[in-house]
């Protein structure tokens, strides 16, 4: 599938939130040297008779950073910056101590505000890998350093490391069952504008009353049986069958329920239905990967479709699979110009056109999805629109 694409409104979020987490680090870095260093001037306990000998490099190498992060920032794979940051950092801090105190494993003390400050901000980016990678490379930092220096002490510092952990984990689910609550009302409000536009579609054109619904139901099953996509993924698919026709909006009555043959000029009027569709939806946040089942699901493998006339695999993967849901039903369904199809002579016309209207590989897998097909069917009402919970009591 095509990859998706990220709200530009997430996406500069992330931005935000990765830019004042690495000044915070910048800022609590050399604080923490300053400080530490001014306040062992006058506390004797605390002066440490082995100093960092790699500190140099480590503050040149993480500026050195900076420039690297901006220009991944630039390249929107912000993701990636956290992850270089946090691992540069903790190699450097490795090397750094046993370079340090191999030599007096005494002197060695675990644990840093930096450290702290990595375990109980990393939740703010609502990430369970990079809570992962920041408990357990930290623990790790520790295992290697004890074993190479032979510090008891490091013992002490993974404890610390586990306990901030845990607590970093229930920010984590927080933040999470935050994020999953703003995402489910979301999803409900875009379910009830698609909801709108199909109902407004319907009354336009009451021939093809749950039309949209079934074939969101048959392309979804037929995605499934592919293997090939996550469930958000589905889930964006879904809302693009639903509005595949939403086009049809912008044909005038007269040519859309014509119950004879159209003229030319008429069939070249309905086919303008699939850009129009595309461009309805193009600037809508959450729709916006909708955009290319909507205006090539009309196309056909051997090219002879519309609007682009996209050959084979030219054409976008998901629209051929919405091409055959949309075929099938709108040959089992009765129309103002004809009645409507047997399932099973819609079934054999279907395999009539592999490898001409339809992805041969794809009716294959459209031949193991059929009898799933026939009880979406047989279960649902000529006139009336099948429901999504009856969808997805099919495709579980």
């Amino acid at each position: 599938m095509k990859k998706q694409m990220v709200d530009p409104n997430i996406r500069n979020e992330e931005s935000r939130t990765l830019k004042w987490f690495l000044i915070v680090f910048y800022i609590i870095s050399i604080s923490f040297d300053l400080i530490y260093k001014i306040i062992a001037q006058y506390i004797p306990q605390l002066k440490n008779e082995s100093p960092d000998k790699l500190i140099f490099w480590i503050y040149l190498i993480m500026f050195a950073l900076i420039p690297i992060a901006i220009y991944l920032n630039k390249k929107q794979k912000q993701h990636l910056i956290k992850y270089i940051y946090f691992i540069s950092y903790t190699t450097l801090t490795i090397l750094n101590d046993i370079v340090t105190f191999i030599s007096s494993p005494s002197d060695y003390q675990s644990g840093n505000a930096v450290e702290i400050y990595w375990l109980l901000l990393a939740p703010v980016f609502v990430s369970k890998r990079f809570v992962m990678v920041v408990s357990i490379g930290l623990i790790l930092k520790y295992i290697v350093v004890g074993l190479i220096i032979k510090a008891p002490i490091v013992l002490l510092g993974i404890l610390l490391i586990a306990i901030l952990s845990f607590l970093s984990f229930i920010l984590l689910y927080r933040f999470e069952s935050y994020v999953k609550a703003v995402k489910t009302s979301y999803d409900q409000q875009l379910i009830g504008i698609v909801k709108g536009v199909i109902a407004t579609l319907e009354l336009k054109d009451p021939y093809t009353r749950g039309h949209s619904e079934r074939v969101a139901s048959y392309a979804l099953v037929l995605a499934k049986e592919t293997g090939k996509f996550r469930d958000e993924e589905l889930k964006s698919f879904n809302y693009a069958c639903l509005l595949h026709d939403i086009g049809k909006i912008h044909i005038p009555d007269q040519i859309l329920m014509k119950p004879t043959s159209l003229t030319k000029e008429e069939y070249e009027i309905i086919k303008s239905h699939t850009n129009v569709g595309a461009e309805a939806v193009s600037k809508v946040v959450g729709l916006d990967n909708s955009i290319e089942v909507i205006r090539s699901h009309h196309e056909r493998w051997d090219g002879r479709g519309y609007p682009d006339q996209l050959k084979g695999e030219e054409i976008p993967y998901l629209a051929r699979i919405a091409a055959i849901a949309d075929a099938f039903d709108a040959m089992t369904s009765t129309r103002s110009y004809r009645s409507a199809l047997t399932i099973d002579e819609a079934y054999k016309r279907i395999l009539e056109g592999k490898g001409s209207q339809f992805d041969p590989e794809l009716v294959e897998e459209f031949q193991k999805a059929f009898p799933i097909w026939r009880k979406i069917h047989n279960t649902s009402n000529q006139n009336l629109v099948i429901s999504q919970n009856k969808i997805n009591e099919v495709l579980n």
